[in-house]
């Protein structure tokens, strides 16, 4: 799997722990504490998680898993 591939499932798993929307910090901190050590793993993970999470964001919105709102990711 890709970091971005990965970082699409973490994003929904944050969703959820956060009760289904959150602004990009509190997901951002959701996806480091549970995954931190899996991001160290990849070539410039520690370096590219960040906007990758953003890119996987994107994604997700285009397959119809999530909105974007005013800075406000929730799943659909």
């Amino acid at each position: 799997m890709s970091l971005r591939a990965d970082l699409e499932q973490w994003t929904l798993d944050a969703l959820n722990r956060l009760g289904g929307s959150g602004k990009i910090v509190p997901i951002a901190r959701e996806i480091w504490e549970s995954h931190q050590t899996d991001i160290a793993k990849y070539p410039n993970g520690m370096f590219t998680w960040q906007y990758d999470m953003r890119w996987a964001g994107q994604s997700l919105a285009k397959k119809g898993r999530l909105s974007q709102t005013k800075g406000v990711w929730s799943l659909r």
